[in-house]
């Protein structure tokens, strides 16, 4: 069952998710309430676990690791909901991996150096006794909503 959230609840996270560093004070008066007040929506928000965790957004390309994929798997017919996801959770280069109700059976957000990395990365999916098939697409661009500027 989803948790009871009032407009100011959603107004906090949507602040802390365009900065998760922002003071209490600083959305305390953005949503006027006094920051002690804040500190216990925050505090409750967490502990109901809507809020999960608290993040550092990366320029991953400035780190060497600027191209994004997506790569669709197709897996043989019996093969586990939880062997798909074991498939490609162990590799750096998977930054998630999300498992689909059709066809293809998981798409899988992939991480690389450099367009060899990307080869050497699909290959090495591929060699898996269990994948039939992939497809991979290459990201130009993107954006993320909360974290776009």
């Amino acid at each position: 069952m989803p948790e009871e959230l009032d407009a100011t609840d959603h107004e906090i996270l949507a602040l802390l998710r365009e900065d998760a560093r922002r003071t209490l004070s600083d959305i305390a008066g953005r949503v006027t309430l006094s920051t002690a007040a804040v500190k216990r929506r925050i505090d409750r928000l967490t502990q109901i676990g809507v809020i999960t965790g608290f993040t550092v957004q990366i320029d991953h390309a400035k780190l060497g690791w600027g191209i994004e994929a997506f790569t669709e798997l197709r897996f043989v017919g019996t093969t586990k909901v939880s062997d798909i996801l074991d498939t490609t959770t162990r590799m750096p280069e998977a930054q998630a991996v999300f498992t689909i109700a059709g066809d293809p059976d998981a798409l899988v957000w992939l991480r690389v150096r450099d367009m060899a990395h990307l080869q050497r990365t699909i290959d090495e999916i591929r060699r898996h006794h269990q994948v039939t098939g992939t497809k991979t697409l290459i990201a130009l661009d993107s954006w993320t909503r909360g974290q776009d500027g």
